[in-house]
């Protein structure tokens, strides 16, 4: 055995491929030449690009066993490069090469173990950056070689972390070296060295990384090995390391950071390194550390000599530069605040704090600026000085809302706010309490991001969430909650599921809304630990005995788990089966909209749902609106990697308008990363009942307890809970709670008890707006975002890829007041209506927003990178002129001329490489990204809209030399430009606008998204006056009243007489008809002369009269004569019969007695006159062309409303005799115009005329340019209290377009119907245009219809028609040209209070009025006709009623119990109604041929009918043949009853709230049959007779003799062998004990069969618990019986 092991010891010695570790050599000094270069940019050549160099000596000795000392020889040489690769050489740093050269003076000490570095050691005058730049370089001597393999991989240490490393050895035999290389995959990381700032809130998505990573990096290094005695010796190592970045996953395209290290070796010393006399303390291993750059913006190096003179130079900055408009590098100014005051201690945040607390401004802007911060002894200085109470309160929230979300959270940060949610000053107020809770959890929660963090730091929040259910503290308990949500971490788990409702929990007695918020705040749980809480929620949902509001919140949470295949189709079977529609339809939609996914973070999710699809099926897609719907929408771009999606949940669980609960949500997908932006959640309940309901019901001990007396024979009757009346909304920020509010009893008397003045607020602000000019200026700075990565790179320099938005919005307001009387200070506010009020203001918004991108090194002491900075910034100023009198009726408004900069908003993009260091911080050294020199040559042009394009511009680049000494070869340049301006005129306010886009490109930059991002672009949009037609200012005048005609600036002069000949047939058609009328009327006035020759008295008069007027008055007072009928035509069809038939000549109205005695005369008709023309005019009105196919519903529309029309033929004629109207009715003016430097008069005015006495309204548009004639001319009249009628014109004096619109009610039959027919003469061909581009995506014959309508004869009319079958079925009705559409029988979604606008509407107050029909239009409907009693939820079923036995038809089931419907049929087969409601009882009794009424047993006559309650808001009228009963405030609508039938609706508010044999109102027909005790039964018998009231006696006052009872099974069943007896789950109704039964029926119920005693059984079976069904059978149920004297 011996000779083996020393055989086998030779050979591994004599073997040449045996290879150990470097080694140094006691004794000896290795001289090595060390260089590193590091670079970021585009990959492409001839780009800029920025890096650092650096290039030493360093020296290396073994100074113990395992220990080594490393120390450079001599200065390193560091070199900045900002320049085109590789043409331009880099910069020495001379200044920083001198400012650390007494850090690398000093040696450092580090243990090496077989290739593996381990600790390293450095005394504290070594920063951490240069310790960093160190480790760069032990890097190179990390190598972990194994002597029996030559290709292997492991994961290794590395100043970047332990990531995968492939190792390949060869040998040199020539040489006798080794040739070793080793490659390092950044991409698969066991340990990564990199920090995240910004990205708490952002969740990865794996599946995106995995097809398309947005960073990858890879670093290979090239060894030289010599084998030596003592082991190997490197002789030169080279390392080449890439490193990757771009958004998008185009394939190539992206930016990059490339780092190069070279040691080589160069001798060997005898001499040792020289011993220092310093302190060396072990500094960490080999592994980067972060240091300083985590306080940098890679933005600016600021050098920090006095930091309080820094903060205060920067402050007085912002103030003076941002006064009235924004300079456009303010927000970079704000991040140097924000950076300086990071880098500050804390007692220097608390001097410059107490320095300017006194300084308005300046306190403003640092108080913005310290949340930005972002670090504990920021938050800390926000914290004392609220609770030194040197802040307000609401100084404090702005602060502490804006830190939650700023700071950086850690252990300091955390204990911080912990010791601040035990504050009295935090917790005595609501807004405080809630910032400081929410922010603590959401502090946990960002803390918790990367790694595990300990569940001590939720502690407080359980120990206080646990006192508070002990307490039953309500509202405590939601906001422990809300902040174990935030936090989302897995400890809280077992806290939030002792909430759940689950079976046999203690917290099933909480109220709902705990079990929402405690459901709701599983959401980000679900991120650390899904599958605890995909098993919870799951639980939750499959508990059918559950709210449904909840099963449909933890559906939320299941789908926001990432559910597996599995668990979808789980889900999806379960729906199959389900019995709530609310849950069913909620969830069907869910999955529906989920399988329409396109983004690939949700695939997975998506495929499961399209398979639940093919197993659900389209059924549920049938179920209204009304039912509970979840909305999913998205887009997603693979290749951009960037997308959108909304998510809306609609939760409601009775079919009301009003839904339970509504949630919205936004999110956004970016990079590989997705972040649920903004959520906002508003939950109704109970709001609709407070807002409806009376509220004197509550307070009505006795009523329910009366009403208690009477259910209490009701088996094991179970009341609902009441509904809280309460409103609540949240908001949620990247996922986060920010802040909620409950709308309840407890927040409104917080308000009222704060008495808020806010009328007397009001006047006072009114008062000083008045009285005092105003000079206000405000400036709001905002961090925007701040998302930054810092990673090390292979040379020990951090690498940052950052970005960060910043914006600073400011704006200058000035207010002159003038009042005409001058108001005293202490005006009452009805002096206003005296008084002429001018204001004059100027408004100067501006807003600057700077955006920088960055890729490079950033570090305390220096910085190299790429940098792409786009910069908005807008100026909007404007200066308006007002003027108000209240007495006279005058408005005018001006905006007047103000200086406007070049460009109103501009955008400027632009990309250029970087460096800077701290010892000369003023100095930058910056190249844009393409070569100057080939900018420099290119002809920019600016191309108008109407030019095409600008041709391509050549040019070279001169000769270029690397960076190294290699010749690099030339290189031609086409550099591309793209400058082109959009504008647009308005000569009529004399402005231009115009927008203009300018970009570059070159032709050897590839063609995507982040290279075009990178280009420098420059968009801007200004407005300038047109040359020569300069705009003094725009007015807009506006005068009401008699005198309106005052300001008319231009007459409308229309002719005064129309020959009726030139007008067509139609129109002679018209006179013919008139005239016979005027013929016909002469017999009840005088004769036809002497008509007539009053009116032309009358007109006479009135010509002489304007003609004296005309010669005294001046232009304003001038009277024309504008007739309703300036809209004459040349069409021949029926639409221009009627519109030109209103064109006959009339005159103006006369003011005086003899005008209005003949105007009385023209307009008497008699009834004959009316009658024998009726027919005429209704061929006016009625469509000439119809189809003689047309239906018998069209048929009779027609006949229905030609009856009409026949029934009120003085208003049409009013309408046609085109009576005229004068300046005298106008009533409005409205003057719109641009007063220009040439005194030339553009714009509009309006003129709106109204007469009164025939109500009829005219309006005129007319352009005010002397030349202009074009018009828009409306004639409206009300012809009756059933028609509506309006002509339409414009164009050139209102004759080139018109339309006429008529609207009419009517009768069709019995129904009451409406009707509108328009119809046209000619349209604008742009009209069609759009209406055919509109054609093509909506697929509708009445627009094609209309569209494609070209024949002269047509008949260019609309007819639209719907009538009413009842309040909820309409009939449709659209008649066009070509085709007559018929919609019958349409379900409407609310209900149409027709009847109630027919006849009546209850009540006499105009609230109460309101209160009914909005109560009407949703209210639920049971109704009874012939034994068919139809649901609240529209089911039907045959009822047998039993003999003289109340059933409870419908009455509230919460412990209110507001009001009940009872039901009793007599001996007589008549139906007796009980309503009992607030302190009354109501009894309906059918009789032979009316319904009688009796109130508290007190008949009232149908005479005394309506009667109306004395103190509650209900009322008893008669309707039809029967008597209908009002109380919609106490959520009864309306019970209504007549000899054959019933019916009773119940509010909007009550729906899920009633029960009884009318149901729940629920909407859930799958759960109709609901007995008293919750069970549901199986057939519509046993439910029915589960709702009797029985008697417990024969000798009760009333007739009832029926008892519930638990049958016993006449047969006996034998179950499992045993012989057992059966008895009744369900009660089924028998007679009393002494009476027999004398009519039965079948019932087939459900038994439940033991083999117990008898007695034990039927104690138990008495009680009719819910047990178990085992058999079910037919038995008989007694209806009436038949009592001896001797009954019990």
């Amino acid at each position: 055995m011996k000779a083996v092991v020393l055989a086998l010891a030779l050979a591994f010695v004599g073997n040449k491929s045996v290879f150990t570790a470097p080694e140094f050599d006691a004794g000896k000094t290795y001289v090595y030449k060390y260089e590193a270069f590091i670079m970021s940019g585009l990959p492409e050549e001839d780009l800029a690009r920025a890096g650092i160099k650096i290039s030493t000596k360093v020296l290396i000795s073994n100074e113990a066993q395992n220990t080594y000392v490393l120390k450079v020889l001599v200065e390193p040489e560091l070199y900045e490069y900002s320049g085109y690769w590789p043409k331009d050489p880099a910069e020495p740093a001379t200044k920083l090469k001198a400012a650390l050269a007494p850090q690398f003076a000093i040696p450092i000490k580090f243990e090496y173990t077989n290739g593996a570095i381990g600790k390293i050691f450095a005394p504290e005058e070594i920063s951490t950056l240069v310790l960093n730049i160190y480790r760069g370089l032990l890097n190179i001597l990390e190598l972990n070689i194994k002597k029996t393999h030559k290709v292997y991989d492991l994961q290794e240490a590395s100043t970047q972390g332990v990531c995968k490393t492939l190792y390949s050895i060869n040998e040199d035999e020539r040489l006798e070296n080794i040739l070793l290389t080793k490659t390092r995959d950044m991409n698969h990381c066991h340990e990564r060295i990199m920090k995240d700032i910004g990205l708490a809130y952002t969740e990865k998505c794996e599946t995106c990384q995995r097809e398309s990573r947005n960073l990858k990096g890879t670093t290979t290094y090239s060894y030289v090995l010599k084998p030596v005695p003592s082991g190997l010796m490197i002789l030169k190592a080279e390392s080449n390391e890439l490193i990757q970045f771009s958004p998008f996953s185009e394939g190539n395209g992206d930016a990059e950071m490339k780092t190069k290290q070279s040691l080589v070796f160069l001798e060997v010393k005898k001499e040792l390194i020289p011993t220092i006399k310093a302190e060396y303390h072990q500094r960490g291993s080999l592994m980067y550390e972060f240091s300083d750059e985590l306080l940098e913006t890679p933005l600016q190096l600021i050098k920090i000599s006095n930091a309080k003179a820094q903060i205060m130079e920067s402050l007085n900055h912002l103030v003076s530069h941002d006064a009235e408009i924004v300079h456009e590098d303010a927000p970079l100014k704000f991040l140097e605040l924000i950076q300086i005051l990071r880098k500050v201690r804390r007692e220097d945040l608390e001097m410059n704090w107490n320095q300017i607390k006194k300084m308005p401004t300046q306190r403003r802007w640092f108080l913005e600026a310290i949340p930005a911060v972002g670090t504990p002894d920021a938050l800390e200085l926000i914290k004392e000085i609220f609770l030194a109470e040197e802040i307000s309160v609401i100084e404090a929230v702005q602060a502490f809302a804006t830190a939650v979300h700023m700071v950086t959270a850690d252990t300091e940060t955390i204990k911080i706010f912990e010791s601040l949610i035990t504050n009295h000053k935090v917790v005595e107020n609501p807004v405080l309490r809630e910032i400081i809770f929410l922010g603590y959890g959401t502090m946990v929660s960002k803390e918790c991001v990367e790694s595990d963090c300990p569940a001590e730091l939720i502690k407080p929040i359980q120990d206080r969430l646990a006192e508070a259910v002990a307490k039953s503290e309500i509202e405590k308990i939601i906001l422990y909650i809300k902040v174990l949500g935030n936090a989302g971490h897995p400890a809280s788990l077992k806290s939030i599921t002792k909430l759940m409702p689950i079976h046999g929990t203690a917290a099933a007695s909480l109220p709902m809304r705990v079990h929402a918020e405690a459901i709701m705040a599983l959401r980000n749980i679900a991120k650390k630990e899904h599958r605890q809480v995909q098993e919870l929620a799951l639980q939750l949902y499959m508990d059918k005995a559950l709210h449904p509001e909840l099963r449909m919140l933890s559906c939320i949470v299941i789908f926001e788990t990432r559910p597996s295949m599995g668990l979808v189709t789980t889900i999806a079977n379960a729906v199959k089966t389900e019995e709530n529609l609310q849950v069913a339809s909620f969830t069907y939609s869910h999955m529906k909209s989920l399988s329409r996914s396109p983004s690939t973070i949700h695939s997975s999710v998506s495929e499961a749902c399209s398979v639940a699809m093919k197993i659900l099926g389209s059924k549920l897609d049938r179920l209204s609106f009304r039912f509970s719907k979840a909305i999913h929408a998205d887009y997603y771009n693979n290749t951009l990697m960037l997308g959108a999606a909304s998510t809306a949940f609609y939760i409601n669980d009775a079919a009301t308008i009003l839904p339970r609960t509504v949630v919205a949500k936004i999110s956004a997908f970016l990079a590989g990363a997705a972040a649920d932006v903004l959520e906002i959640g508003v939950k109704t309940e109970g709001l609709q009942e407070v807002l409806l309901k009376n509220p004197a019901l509550s307070d009505d001990a006795d009523r329910i307890t009366k009403m208690k007396r009477v259910i209490k024979a009701l088996s094991n009757w179970r009341s609902q809970p009441n509904t809280e009346p309460l409103a609540s909304v949240y908001i949620k920020f990247f996922g986060q709670e920010i802040a909620f509010a409950n709308v309840d009893k407890v927040m409104i008397d917080w308000v009222n008890a704060r008495e808020v003045p806010i009328k007397e607020y009001g006047k006072k602000v009114l008062k000083t707006l008045l009285h005092s000019d105003i000079d206000f200026h405000y400036a709001k700075p905002m961090l925007a975002a701040e998302v930054r990565r810092i990673l090390p790179t292979a040379a020990g320099l951090p690498m940052e890829l950052s970005l960060y938005t910043a914006a600073v919005a400011a704006a200058a307001i000035k207010i002159k007041p003038t009042t005409s009387p001058h108001l005293p200070e202490d005006f009452e506010l009805s002096k206003l209506l005296e008084t002429d009020i001018e204001l004059e203001s100027e408004i100067r918004p501006s807003v600057a927003v700077n955006t920088y991108a960055v890729m490079g090194v950033n570090t305390a002491i220096l910085q190299a990178a790429l940098v792409t900075r786009a910069k908005v910034y807008s100026v909007m100023p404007a200066k308006i002129a007002a003027r108000l009198n209240i007495k006279d009726g005058d408005f005018k408004i001006e905006a007047l001329p103000v200086s406007v900069p070049e460009n109103i908003t501009s955008v400027n993009v632009e990309t250029f490489a970087v460096v800077r260091n701290i010892e000369e911080p003023n100095v930058e050294r910056i190249t844009p990204i393409l070569p100057t020199e080939a900018l420099k040559s290119i002809s920019k042009r600016t191309v108008s809209s109407w030019i095409a394009s600008s041709d391509d511009i050549d040019s070279k680049s001169s000769e270029i030399l690397p960076l190294e000494s290699e010749a690099n070869p030339i290189v031609n340049y086409k550099v591309r430009p793209f400058a082109k301006r959009y504008c647009i005129k308005n000569h009529g306010v004399g402005l231009r606008a115009c927008f203009k886009v300018e970009t570059e490109s070159v032709d050897f930059m590839k063609n995507t998204t982040l290279y075009n991002l990178v280009l420098q672009r420059n968009i801007s949009f200004s407005v300038k006056p047109i040359e020569g037609e300069e705009v003094e200012r725009l007015e807009m005048e506006v005068k009401v009243g008699a005198k309106a005609a005052e300001k008319l600036i231009k007459r409308i002069n229309l002719d005064e007489e129309e020959n009726v000949e030139d007008a067509g047939p139609v129109l002679m058609k018209l006179n013919k008809i008139l005239s016979s009328r005027r013929n016909s009327s002469s017999s009840s006035s005088s004769s036809s002369s002497s008509s007539s020759a009053s009116s032309r008295s009358s007109s006479s008069s009135r010509s002489s009269r304007t003609s004296s007027v005309s010669s005294s008055s001046s232009s304003r007072s001038i009277r024309k004569n504008i007739n309703a009928a300036v809209l004459p035509s040349n069409s021949s069809s029926s639409s221009s019969s009627s519109s030109s038939s209103s064109s006959s000549s009339s005159s103006s109205r006369r003011r005086s007695s003899s005008s209005s005695s003949s105007s009385s005369s023209s307009r008497s008709v008699s009834d004959s006159a009316r009658t024998s023309s009726a027919s005429s005019l209704a061929s006016l009105f009625s469509d000439s062309s119809s189809s003689s196919s047309s239906s018998a519903l069209d048929s009779k529309v027609k006949a229905g409303f030609d009856l009409e029309l026949s029934t009120r033929s003085n208003e049409a004629y009013l309408f046609l005799q085109n009576k005229g109207l004068d300046e005298e009715d106008i009533v409005l003016v409205v003057i719109l115009r641009a007063v220009k430097n040439n005194k030339k008069m553009v714009g509009y005015q309006i003129a709106a005329y109204l007469d009164k006495p025939t109500a009829r309204v005219h309006l005129i548009v007319a352009a005010l340019a002397p030349e202009d004639k074009w018009r828009l001319c409306a004639d409206g009249v009300l012809l009756s209290q059933h028609k509506v009628t309006a002509k339409v014109a414009w164009g050139e004096e209102c004759k080139r377009y018109s339309t006429l619109v008529t609207g009419e009610t009517g009768l069709v039959g019995s129904s009451p119907a409406a009707r509108l027919r328009l119809s046209w003469e000619r349209l604008p061909s742009a009209l069609r245009r759009y209406g055919k581009m509109v054609d093509e995506y909506i697929d509708s014959e009445i627009l094609d219809d209309l569209v494609h309508t070209k024949s002269k004869n047509s008949t260019r009319q609309i007819y639209i028609t719907v009538a009413a079958e009842s309040d909820e079925i309409v009939d449709f009705i659209v008649k066009t040209p070509m085709n007559t559409t018929y919609k019958k029988s349409l379900h409407l979604p609310v209900s149409m209070p027709i009847n109630e606008l027919k006849h009546y509407i209850p009540f006499d107050e105009v609230f109460e009025k309101v209160h009914f029909l909005i109560t009407k239009a949703a209210a639920a409907e049971c109704s009874y006709l012939d034994d068919k009693l139809t649901t609240f939820n529209n089911r039907t079923y045959t009822h047998e009623m039993p003999s003289s036995c109340y059933q409870v038809l419908a009455q509230d089931c919460t412990e209110e119990l507001k009001f009940m419907v009872l039901l009793r049929k007599d001996s007589k087969e008549q139906h007796h109604i009980n309503v009992k409601i607030a302190d009354i009882d109501i009894d309906l009794l059918q009789e032979k041929h009316n319904v009688t009424v009796h109130v508290n047993g007190m008949e009232i006559p149908f005479t005394s009918l309506p009667y109306r309650h004395p103190t509650a808001s209900i009322e008893i009228r008669r309707h039809e043949d029967g008597v209908v009963v009002y109380a919609p405030s106490h959520g009864l609508q309306e019970v209504y009853c007549d000899n054959d039938s019933w019916k009773i609706k119940v509010v909007d508010w009550m729906k899920g709230k009633t029960c009884g044999l009318c149901g729940k109102a629920d909407g859930e027909i799958r759960q109709e049959y609901r007995t008293p005790n919750g069970r549901l039964a199986k057939n519509s018998v046993s439910f029915a007779h589960s709702w009797i009231l029985p008697s417990e006696s024969c000798r009760d006052n009333s007739e009832c003799r029926l008892k519930l009872d638990s049958v016993q099974m006449e047969k006996q069943v034998t179950i499992h062998g045993d012989n057992t007896k059966c008895y009744s789950v369900e009660p089924v109704p028998r007679c009393l004990p002494g009476c027999i039964p004398t009519k039965t029926t079948s019932v087939n119920v459900g038994f439940s069969c033991q083999s117990i005693g008898e007695s034990e059984l039927k104690s138990r079976r008495l009680k009719i618990k819910p047990i178990s069904v085992d058999i079910r059978e037919t038995t008989q149920a007694h209806l009436s019986c038949s009592c001896t004297a001797k009954c019990s």
